[in-house]
């Protein structure tokens, strides 16, 4: 697991760098801006936006994206967990039917809709147990940024 973490990171910080990419200069430019390695930048990134569909779910403009959006962070965390969890696959021969099957779960227009459920029972309670400190954190940040791009102006 600790040597696939590490390709895995190995591959992203190559994809970071690469100067053909769009991204590199965007990232470059942050990376000596912030002091702070692209890599967590880019990770820190991919966080927040997470962070910020969930907290879109809570918040109290509830319309039908709710559903939509709830899917996607759970679909978002199954990757996740999928991608380190690769080794599964060759586990349970159905493993890719019963993914089929999950994904259909995840987005049947019930009210036992499987993305609903996993976010009421998983996630919702961790990010209520959570939030404060993680938006505490943001606005510090937050303030960090405001700070370095005033310098700069």
């Amino acid at each position: 697991m600790a040597q696939k973490l590490q390709e895995v990171r190995d591959q992203l910080n190559r994809s970071l760098r690469d100067t053909s990419k769009p991204w590199a200069s965007i990232l470059g430019s942050a990376e000596q801006k912030t002091g702070l390695d692209r890599l967590y930048i880019f990770i820190g990134g991919i966080a927040v936006i997470a962070y910020m569909s969930i907290h879109a779910i809570e918040s109290h403009n509830k319309e039908d994206d709710t559903k939509w959006l709830t899917y996607w962070v759970v679909f978002a965390i199954f990757s996740i967990v999928e991608y380190f969890a690769d080794i599964i696959v060759g586990w349970f021969p159905l493993y890719w039917l019963i993914k089929c099957i999950f994904m259909v779960w995840l987005m049947i227009p019930t009210e036992f809709n499987g993305s609903l459920v996993i976010y009421k029972r998983i996630v919702r309670p961790y990010f209520l147990k959570h939030h404060g400190v993680i938006d505490d954190t943001l606005n510090k940040m937050k303030e960090q940024v405001n700070k370095v791009t005033e310098k700069t102006n």
